[in-house]
């Protein structure tokens, strides 16, 4: 299993190698500022945790090309954990929306200067909002999944939410039957899901700020090249 892992952090689809080079392009020469000690020791411990238990086979890892199988036959339900702005572009239709990450709305000066410092280094290039943990997770999942013996595959953007979202679900929530879309939908193609709903790709929801226009920049300069 731990071979599995490694050969799907090793893809070198071409689709994922320029979205990863347009985000790193952008971010390369600014300072990223970092969370608060304590969420990293939580993050930190529930990826590893999460990971262990990928690899023991308590929750299946389970990659984009093969998700339509186990939302077929194999009878598992999507659960999408992104922000509300990233499924806005792009969600699988029919898959179930609870995020791990929510907007942080407080407006205490500490928290403005961040959302301040998040915008001009991260906010900027990438789109993303300033976030919190979403403190209503696990509640929100049992409401709209309340048997827990129901076969969930939690899936991201990039695979690294979900499996927080994951490890949460198991060890919190008391979800057994889980699965994690390795890699996340960024990694995903076109076919892999039956159908999807939104303006975007749902390979590349994750992009927005200045990095979006140059991805379709970069794109366009392809599709001319390929001409």
């Amino acid at each position: 299993m731990a071979v599995q892992l490694n050969n799907l952090y090793n893809s070198n689809a071409s689709t994922w190698k320029l979205k990863v080079e347009v985000q790193l392009k952008l971010l390369k020469s600014t300072k990223q500022t970092k969370p608060p000690s304590l969420f990293r020791a939580y993050a930190a411990s529930a990826s590893t945790n999460a990971r262990q238990l990928i690899e023991s086979g308590d929750i299946k890892a389970i990659t984009p090309r093969e998700a339509a199988t186990a939302t077929g036959s194999e009878g598992y339900v999507l659960l999408d954990v992104r922000p509300v702005w990233e499924r806005e572009k792009a969600r699988v239709s029919g898959s179930l929306h609870v995020p791990l990450f929510v907007e942080d709305e407080d407006i205490s000066p500490i928290t403005l200067i961040k959302k301040w410092v998040h915008f001009g280094y991260i906010g900027l290039w990438t789109g993303q909002s300033f976030t919190t943990l979403n403190p209503d997770f696990l509640n929100q999942v049992v409401e709209v999944v309340p048997d827990k013996d129901t076969k969930l595959l939690v899936a991201c953007g990039e695979g690294l939410r979900s499996l927080m979202a994951a490890w949460k679900l198991y060890n919190d929530g008391g979800y057994r039957k889980l699965g994690w879309l390795a890699g996340g939908f960024n990694r995903s193609s076109e076919g892999d899901f039956e159908g999807v709903e939104g303006p975007e790709k749902l390979e590349y929801a994750t992009i927005g700020g200045v990095s979006y226009y140059f991805l379709q920049l970069l794109l366009l300069l392809r599709a001319v090249g390929k001409d």
